[in-house]
């Protein structure tokens, strides 16, 4: 009773201390408020890239440091490093009311340690691993002098021609949302720390749908496929805390994210109750002329306020505009100062008012920079990205005492490759610290074994000289391992792709390469889900590595000898052609279902290719196997009120220690809309050793039956759920049933 009363009377304090602070703030920015020409205001709203490389057009400004010198900028991007930063920052230092600059980066998986690129994080289904990787990235982020981070994206996609889907979590809502909160989490910690930055959620909203996989493009749907599959992620990542949100670069239903008052000021500041900054993509104010929907960059600075724009990234329209819009009576002054307040409130949250250059230390830069725990958890985060899509014949784990290898392909001997798309340029640092494939396989086998190199072929063009030298290669080996895939910068920004096979001649290499006879492996290295079908029917033993980061040559070695066994899962479906686009597999039914591919007559199916994906989502192999038994369900009717208790029993049966993701999904048989027909609804990652049994608990809850209503309304329905749970979207292992009741 004692240790109950303590911990209510500290919750209390705290409660009482946070708001305290918290109104302390709101004081201190009301009264600088006061203190601040229309100019100034409008400045703190605006911000400028440095001469770093950019994403967009760089706006020439020779007049960017007396601007600063003059308080007419409140923020900064791509400006690297504690000299740097430190340098700007005492510019703005100079001005009159000294309010110290923001400094953002696109910081997405990684600093100087770069980690897996976010759709392979995701594929590891390993939450605590995903939130470690952002803190860390965090960590070196902010001893580097930067604040702020453009990170995550949390767009959900079921278009893997999208080159931006290399930088979300894939195409399912529920696990999107998971991983959007771990991340906000992982950046933030406690907002202010040194090893903390502000998350920045992006693209707000509906990014990933852009018609035809195509970047920028418009997104066309309904209110419900918008609150039902895409919203969730932005709303996890609020509830994390999450400091910032970034509109996007498309229009939805016919108006430009940017401008748009229902996402900004109705949803996101309105019914959430966001009360940090809403900050434009680069130059997306303006880019509302191009799409039509504004006149001119008045009209367009105009638009992107009232809607609830409240920083302007490398536009100019308002700081060329604005001030005249409020003069004119257009724009209430209401609007502009509630923009400053929310971008002044994260400033002395962040403490930079205390110490403008809390963040500047050049000597914790250096040590952060070169942390070996850093490059450890890299190398861990890593292998569990990896997933096994084919081992025929237990081909993998190899043996480290394995005579001769062969190891080809145009992805052996790179370093920069490795780290992927959205890996940061860093002045005065090599790239002598990322592990190339064939360090991290050196490393790896005893002196023993013989490694042998050969290219084979470029990633692209259709030039098969080096086709003899690999062949020729792999006749010398016991094994031969063939590393093939995307080139780094294929997926990404602006890198949406129309045919997502195997680029070049490649996969004219693997089928000389298995026509030796030789015993194949092979590594799949891309930024999205490809196209291989020919490798997939034929090819013994497959590992999907996408972009691992600075230690990928370490992190595949570990997979490909059985120092870690691979438990990564599929976070997107994968197609066996275009054709197929958009696939996910929690999809409507149809009055006229598919039962099997054979009879194809006057149903939903295609003629000429399956309807199902070639690995589905969820999907991913083990060293180990994997026995499910014994579902319990706690009862078979519940209220809405009510929850049921779902018990298993996971044993590995295999001899090898594994990881297992169990999913759990529902379908929710009848419904006022129609429903999906699976949905996954909750997760588990468990480590087993060979033999171990573990008994797992799920618990279902109103929250995962309710869905929207044609009205909008977030409710549950009475009727029958059928519970499935197995290892991936297709792999269900047991099965059950219950009824909701009214």
């Amino acid at each position: 009773m004692f240790n109950k009363t303590l911990l209510s009377l500290f919750l209390l304090f705290f409660s009482i201390q946070s708001f305290s602070q918290q109104n302390t703030i709101d004081q201190k920015v009301n009264a600088l408020l006061k203190q601040m020409t229309i100019e100034e205001k409008i400045g703190q709203l605006n911000q400028y890239s440095g001469d770093w490389s950019a994403t967009g057009p760089i706006t020439i400004n020779p007049n960017k440091q007396s601007e600063i010198k003059k308080g007419l900028l409140g923020s900064m991007l791509n400006v690297l490093g504690t000299t740097y930063t430190r340098q700007y920052q005492e510019y703005a230092l100079q001005s009159r009311l000294k309010i110290p600059l923001l400094f953002g980066q696109d910081v997405i998986h990684g600093y100087k340690t770069t980690f897996p690129i976010p759709l392979a994080e995701a594929a590891s289904w390993d939450l605590e691993a995903m939130e470690l990787s952002a803190r860390i990235s965090a960590t070196e982020t902010a001893a580097s002098g930067i604040h702020w981070t453009f990170a995550p994206m949390v767009d959900i996609c079921r278009d893997p021609r999208w080159g931006r889907v290399m930088e979300g979590a894939g195409e399912d809502s529920y696990l999107g949302a998971k991983i959007a909160y771990a991340r906000v989490k992982g950046f933030q910690g406690k907002l202010g720390e040194i090893n903390s930055v502000m998350a920045c959620v992006k693209h707000f909203a509906a990014y990933g749908a852009a018609v035809g996989g195509r970047d920028y493009n418009s997104v066309d749907m309904s209110e419900r496929m918008l609150w039902e599959t895409y919203l969730p992620p932005f709303k996890a990542a609020l509830d994390a805390g999450a400091a910032t949100f970034m509109n996007s670069f498309n229009d939805l239903n016919g108006i430009p994210a940017t401008g748009n008052k229902y996402l900004q000021r109705d949803i996101l500041k309105g019914k959430w109750k966001f009360n940090g900054f809403v900050i434009s993509d680069w130059g997306s104010i303006g880019e509302m002329v191009a799409h039509g929907y504004a006149k001119d960059k008045k009209n367009a600075a105009f638009d992107a306020i009232a809607a609830g724009s409240d920083m302007d990234m490398e536009s100019n329209c308002y700081r060329e505009n604005l001030a005249q819009l409020v003069k004119e009576k257009k724009v209430p002054i209401a609007l502009v100062d509630d923009a400053v307040k929310r971008v002044l409130r994260k400033k002395f949250e962040l403490g930079l008012f205390d110490d403008p250059f809390k963040f500047c230390n050049a000597n914790r830069e250096q040590k952060e920079l070169n942390n070996p725990e850093h490059t450890k958890i890299a190398r861990e985060v890593a292998t569990k990205s990896i997933v096994l899509l084919k081992n025929k014949n237990n081909l993998l784990p190899l043996s480290k005492t394995t005579k001769t290898i062969a190891f080809i392909g145009p992805m052996v001997k790179p370093l920069r490759a490795n780290h992927g798309f959205w890996a940061l340029d860093l002045k005065n640092i090599d790239s002598t610290y990322i592990v190339s494939q064939w360090k991290g396989l050196e490393n790896k086998v005893g002196k023993n074994s013989k490694l042998l190199y050969a290219k084979g072929c470029d990633i692209e063009g259709e030039n098969k000289d080096g086709f003899a030298e690999a062949v020729a290669t792999a006749n010398q080996a016991d094994v031969v391992i063939l590393s093939i895939g995307e080139r780094y910068d294929m997926s990404g920004e602006a890198k949406s792709r129309s045919n997502i096979h195997l680029p070049g001649v490649q996969e004219d290499l693997v089928k000389a390469i298995v026509a030796t006879g030789k015993p194949v492996v092979i590594l799949i290295n891309a930024g999205r889900p490809l196209v291989f079908n020919w490798t997939a029917d034929n090819v013994p033993a497959i590992l999907y590595t996408w972009w691992l980061g600075s230690e990928a040559g370490n992190a595949i070695a570990d997979v490909l000898f059985g120092d870690y066994n691979p438990s990564g899962k599929l976070p997107m479906s994968f197609p066996r052609d275009e054709g197929q686009i958009p696939i996910y597999y929690n999809h409507f039914n149809t009055g006229r279902p598919t039962q099997n591919q054979e009879n194809t007559n006057y149903v939903s199916a295609y003629i000429d290719l399956e309807n199902g994906p070639k690995f589905p989502f969820g999907y991913g192999l083990s060293y180990t196997t994997f026995q499910y038994s014994d579902l319990k369900l706690s009862k078979t009717k519940l209220k809405n009120t009510e929850i049921i208790e779902v018990t298993l029993n996971i044993t590995n049966s295999g001899k090898v220690v594994g990881e297992e993701v169990v999913q759990l999904y529902l379908r929710d048989r009848v419904g006022s809309v129609v429903r999906p027909i699976i949905e996954l609804k909750d997760f588990r990652k468990i480590k087993l050793n060979a033999g171990e049994t573990k008994t797992l608990k799920f618990v279902i809850d109103n929250s995962k039956l309710s869905f929207y209503n044609s009205k909008l309304e977030y409710q549950s329905e009475p009727g029958d759920f059928d519970l499935m749970i197995g290892s991936s979207s297709e792999d269900i292992r047991l099965k059950g049933s219950f009824e909701l009741i009214k």
